[in-house]
């Protein structure tokens, strides 16, 4: 992935999409684009976070959970190289 800034913050980027945005705030850290099967298949291990429409948040006193946080963002890759690919017509290539 290359990284890029996108809407004013730092992103990672594939080709066809970006895959996570993160920043930090007073309270919390935050990524972005929560889409909905992210949301579905982290369920258990995102219960009692603060969400909201396409955030997760992360509250700045609790430890980094480092192997969700990749979890995610691979998931999220699949995600853009399925859109990718269905745009350009072709199988999603295995990952």
């Amino acid at each position: 992935a290359e990284e890029c800034i996108s809407y004013q913050i730092p992103a990672y980027k594939l080709p066809g999409g970006t895959v996570i945005h993160f920043a930090g705030w007073k309270t919390h850290y935050a990524l972005y684009p929560a889409s909905a099967l992210v949301v579905a298949t982290f369920a258990d291990e995102l219960a009692g976070r603060a969400m909201s429409k396409g955030t997760i948040r992360f509250a700045l006193d609790e430890k980094v959970p480092v192997g969700l946080i990749a979890r995610i963002v691979k998931l999220r890759a699949k995600e853009v190289r399925a859109k990718t690919a269905a745009k350009e017509g072709r199988p999603t290539p295995p990952r």
